[in-house]
């Protein structure tokens, strides 16, 4: 296919879902949502983060029309990824009226297999992405000290710092990098932030993974500093039809930028059912 062809083909569509939910398309064929990892403000990307995304994507667009949908904004305090995971699963009845293929990488992978759970009906086939059933401790301490900084207005992105890399001087040298463009990426809504990650603090689905009907695809990355293997395996075993791929070597970002990523959840999705 050329540029020209594929340019064409990926004209990026913005959009709302029920809930308020934002969202930009982009692609053609079978709907794919994939559900955005954490980010500071749910709204869809601008600029820079925008082409990262769409870029990101260009693969999948061959095959599927995805939609890449952020959560809904002004959540209240004390929301639970289960009602989180209801909201979506009412956006997407709505939309679609029928059961659709969804991809939750990191946060978004919370809500994804929360949604599979609790929803069963909504959800055709899962790929989970450097995810997991519930958060591992590095992750889950950073992102609550996150939140708890951005909603007293202090500096907060170092804390996110650790779940960057396993490598203690990397994630020494990320801290550095994200104090200083702390100022250029604080949420707009604080509130909104803190209320999405207490959800997610919350979250564990040990012992409802055998709940999820969907057939599901665990991908991870060997060297994941947010998420364990053993949680990317725990996640797969404990679901009744799942196949798990580790990538050797690959960072928690890295795995869905890994060039096998489009190839095996293309593959995946359009298995006979």
């Amino acid at each position: 296919m050329s540029k020209t062809a594929l340019a064409a083909e990926l004209a990026v569509e913005e959009g709302g879902l029920e809930h308020g939910m934002p969202y930009l398309a982009m692609g053609s064929g079978r709907p794919l949502v994939f559900l955005r990892w954490f980010s500071p403000d749910h709204t869809n990307p601008q600029g820079w983060m925008r082409d990262s995304e769409i870029k990101l994507f260009e693969p999948l667009a061959r095959h599927f029309r995805i939609y890449a949908v952020s959560r809904p904004p002004g959540m209240a305090e004390g929301i639970t990824m289960g009602e989180i995971a209801a909201e979506h699963a009412d956006a997407l009845r709505t939309e679609f009226g029928e059961p659709v293929d969804v991809l939750g990488v990191s946060s978004g992978g919370s809500v994804a297999l929360q949604l599979a759970a609790d929803h069963p009906e909504v959800v055709r086939r899962l790929v989970i992405a450097s995810s997991g059933y519930r958060l591992d401790p590095v992750v889950k301490e950073g992102q609550m000290r996150y939140a708890e900084a951005v909603l007293h207005g202090r500096r907060a992105m170092h804390h996110l710092a650790p779940g960057i890399s396993a490598s203690p001087v990397v994630a020494r040298l990320a801290a550095a990098a994200l104090w200083l463009f702390d100022p250029v990426t604080r949420p707009k809504n604080p509130a909104d932030t803190h209320a999405f990650l207490r959800a997610e603090d919350g979250f564990d689905l040990t012992d409802r993974l055998s709940e999820i009907q969907a057939p599901t695809l665990v991908v991870g990355g060997e060297r994941d500093a947010a998420y364990s293997t053993a949680n990317f395996r725990h996640t797969a075993d404990g679901i009744p039809n799942s196949h798990l791929i580790i990538y050797p070597g690959a960072s928690h970002m890295g795995t869905v930028k890994d060039s096998r990523f489009a190839k095996d959840v293309t593959h995946f999705l359009t298995q006979p059912n």
